[in-house]
C-alpha cells in the first residue's frame, strides 16, 4: 500500500517473476488496464478486470473462487491496483476482503499478493497486519 509513483507496480513485477521461477504451480495477475501487458512473463495468466465489469469486492470473491475451482494448480494470485479493480476507496469492505483473501489462502495453499494505491495512514490497523 503506498501513493502513486511509490514503486509498488515494480515490486509486484519482481513478485510475479519470482513466483514464476520459484513456485510450482499457475501464477495469475489482476490489474485494471494494460499496464503490466509487457512487464509479465506470459507464463503468467495476465487479467484484465474492465473487460469483467468488476464491480465491487463479492465480484472479486466470486471471480477468484471461480479462477481457482476451474484450475486448482493456481498458487498465486496476484492483483494489482485493488481500489481500482473495485471501484471503491480504503473501508471496511477492503479489510473484509483481505480477510477473505487470508481464509482463502489458507483453505487452498494459495498465496495472495494485493497491491492498494493509496495513502498507508488510511489502513485500519486490522488491514497494516498485511504489510
Amino acid at each position: 500500500m503506498g501513493q502513486k509513483g511509490s514503486g509498488k507496480t515494480k515490486q509486484l513485477i519482481e513478485l510475479v517473476n519470482n513466483a514464476i521461477n520459484e513456485e510450482q504451480g499457475d501464477v495469475v495477475c489482476i490489474e485494471k488496464g494494460a499496464k503490466l501487458k509487457y512487464d509479465i512473463p506470459h507464463k503468467a495468466r495476465l487479467i484484465e478486470a474492465s473487460e469483467y465489469d468488476f464491480n465491487g469486492y463479492d465480484f472479486l470473491k466470486g471471480y477468484i473462487s471461480g479462477l481457482y475451482s476451474a484450475n486448482y494448480d493456481i498458487t498465486h494470485i496476484f492483483i494489482n491496483r485493488l481500489l481500482k479493480i473495485v471501484g471503491q476507496e480504503v473501508d471496511e469492505q477492503m479489510e473484509a476482503f483481505f480477510e477473505w483473501c487470508e481464509g482463502f489462502s489458507k483453505r487452498e495453499n494459495v498465496k495472495f499478493t494485493i497491491s492498494v494505491s493509496a495513502d498507508v495512514a488510511l489502513a485500519s490497523e486490522a488491514v497494516k497486519k498485511y504489510f
